[in-house]
């Protein structure tokens, strides 16, 4: 038995590695904090926007990022790689800098998307990089390269972020989020050298040809596009009445059925020439492919609630003291490093909030809910969560002191809860996730690849949603860090097993001459994951973890999503994927007795 040698790996594979660590070091360093961050009050820095905005945020962007590849990996293919990289860089360098100086809702999403912009142009131009600095012999140790590269500077954001923001302020994180995209110029310039491209590039016009095959033409894309725009115009409150959005919902989608039927009584053509848009009844593409990216889309809905709303509930509702005072048993190093406190910004915060104390507080010396939920959610956010009878007792005896007095007062405090009551930022425990991929993505991958697609795909599905169900136990209890921490590492074995089989699966039953076009579409899913698990989410914490006080309830729901889109993911092999085997195989019969084979 002979073993082909794998090639040499050409230096602009590793340049095109060593830039996709700093992009996910600046893109993870902001995002596994952005939702702490939104909902930072002002007066500490942050953004001091409430659920809605954050949810808002968090998904309408990121769909945008995950759309952009289909147009500007076609622009690279026609204008040169090292072109596009120059110019996602010069997008996302300043766009990052300038987020930390963003102040309203409208400014952030502004600049956000231009982030966005330049990330959905980086992305698919480094992975055809590394497919263009591959062969046959050496292409999957190259992507098992790149895919550690991405959990590295996943790893590395989170862990570096939020030592950034407690020594130096939330602009800093911003700041150094510039600086890695920044230093990406410097192997861009010098280093990167164009590699060879397809002779025959697509012109956008072939682009969007491509995508009425796969996703539906310009009639279905009408429809679903405003439906959409409708619904983010809805959550963020453009439009305030519920009966005027399905009203208008309604009357969309009663014209385009009516556009329809009127195209039913057209007279047909006798050229071979298409029909104009217009004259064309809104049509799918490939049915069994748009119907499992729908499914898929549970998927990342559930998924990105890591991101999206995990860094929130464990500020909102999780005591991590557990794992602060374990992490300073196993290493007072890291323990210092991972937890720091800053002293000074804290007193001054205790201090600014018992001169923000309402009048009626100090005349009856004991602390309203408002204030106690007030002062709560300013000390998580500088990593401290204390007591309520602490609070009590504190904040009345430093609002008696005078000036002097109530100025040592609260630098004791500060000493005080820093020492008994710190917390581990979320961003910190969020950072689990990639050393666990870092580490285990390899055995995992070797153990899995004996098995079919779409079961791993369901089991790595299904541990997900037990992650999800796992972490909504921890608020309340006395081990809630390290009950977190466990649920983000059965999380990322979920991750490790489902996220590299679901495009894997698009392969058993996309057309053979087509599955590389199916794989560049399956993205789609992410858009539309990434925006529905954001609106989701804003809604579904105000709603049910804040307004009904049941956290445990939000986290049902999103495990019991996870586990039926397990359950659509059987139906769709059972029902569609069988019935294209089987017209795979009657066409592979009729073309053998055609030739006689």
């Amino acid at each position: 038995m002979t073993t082909i040698k794998p090639s040499p790996f050409p230096a602009t594979f590793y340049v095109a590695n060593t830039m996709e660590i700093f992009e996910r070091l600046a893109w993870y360093g902001i995002y596994t904090l952005l939702a702490s961050y939104i909902m930072t009050p002002t007066a500490q820095g942050g953004l001091g926007l409430g659920n809605s905005e954050r949810g808002l945020i968090m998904g309408v962007v990121p769909f945008f990022l995950y759309l952009f590849p289909v147009i500007s990996g076609a622009l690279a293919d026609r204008f040169g790689y090292r072109k596009m990289f120059l110019l996602s860089f010069i997008l996302m360098a300043p766009s990052y800098y300038l987020l930390g100086y963003a102040t309203d809702l409208a400014s952030f999403i502004s600049i956000f998307m231009l982030i966005a912009l330049g990330a959905g142009i980086f992305k698919p131009v480094v992975i055809a990089t590394i497919s263009r600095t591959t062969d046959s012999s050496n292409r999957g140790l190259g992507f098992g390269i790149f895919y550690m590269m991405v959990n590295i500077g996943g790893f590395l954001g989170p862990v570096l972020a939020p030592v950034i923001q407690k020594n130096y302020g939330w602009q800093y994180v911003f700041i150094f989020a510039a600086l890695w995209i920044s230093l990406n110029f410097i192997p861009a310039i010098f280093f990167y050298r164009e590699p060879q491209r397809q002779a025959n590039n697509k012109p956008l016009k072939q682009v969007f040809a491509e995508m009425q095959q796969v996703l539906g033409n310009a009639r279905l894309a009408l429809l679903v596009v405003p439906l959409l725009f409708l619904l983010v115009a809805f959550y963020a409150s453009l439009i305030t009445s519920g009966k005027v959005t399905l009203i208008v919902a309604g009357a969309l989608i009663l014209l385009a059925l009516l556009w329809d039927l009127a195209l039913k009584h057209q007279h047909p053509r006798h050229t071979k020439s298409p029909l104009p848009w217009y004259r064309q009844k809104m049509q799918l593409g490939n049915k069994a492919f748009m119907i499992y990216l729908l499914i898929i889309t549970g998927f990342w809905t559930v998924y990105l609630q890591l991101f999206i709303t995990l860094p929130v509930y464990i500020r909102d509702f999780v005591d991590s003291s557990d794992l602060v005072r374990l992490l300073h048993q196993l290493s007072p190093y890291l323990h210092d490093t991972l937890t720091a406190i800053k002293l000074d910004t804290l007193a001054a915060e205790i201090a600014r909030l018992t001169h923000a104390l309402p009048l009626a507080d100090l005349q009856t010396a004991h602390l309203s809910q408002a204030s106690i939920g007030e002062i709560t959610a300013a000390l998580v956010a500088l990593d401290v969560r204390v007591p309520v009878q602490e609070l009590q007792h504190a904040f009345m005896q430093i609002s008696q002191a005078g000036q002097s007095e109530a100025t040592r007062l609260s630098q004791e405090y500060a000493r005080l809860w820093a020492q008994e009551y710190r917390q581990l930022n979320p961003a910190t425990l969020l950072s689990l996730d990639f050393l666990m991929i870092i580490l285990f993505q390899v055995v995992i991958s070797r153990f899995i690849g004996q098995f079919k697609p779409l079961p791993t795909l369901i089991a790595g599905t299904g541990i997900i949603a037990l992650a999800m169900l796992a972490g909504g136990f921890a608020h309340g209890v006395i081990f809630g860090g390290l009950l977190i921490a466990c649920s983000v590492i059965i999380f990322a074995i979920g991750e490790m097993t489902a996220s590299p089989k679901s495009q894997e699966y698009v392969a058993s039953f996309a057309p053979q001459d087509k599955a590389a076009m199916f794989m560049g579409y399956y993205f789609v899913s992410m858009a539309l994951g990434n925006l529905f698990a954001g609106l989701l989410s804003g809604w579904l914490y105000q709603l049910v973890a804040v307004e009904m006080a049941n956290p445990m309830l939000m986290w049902i729901i999103f495990a019991g999503l996870g586990l039926l889109t397990c359950f659509a993911l059987y139906l769709f092999n059972r029902e569609l994927v069988k019935e294209i085997e089987q017209q795979q195989y009657q066409l592979t019969t009729t073309l053998e007795s055609a030739t006689g084979k």
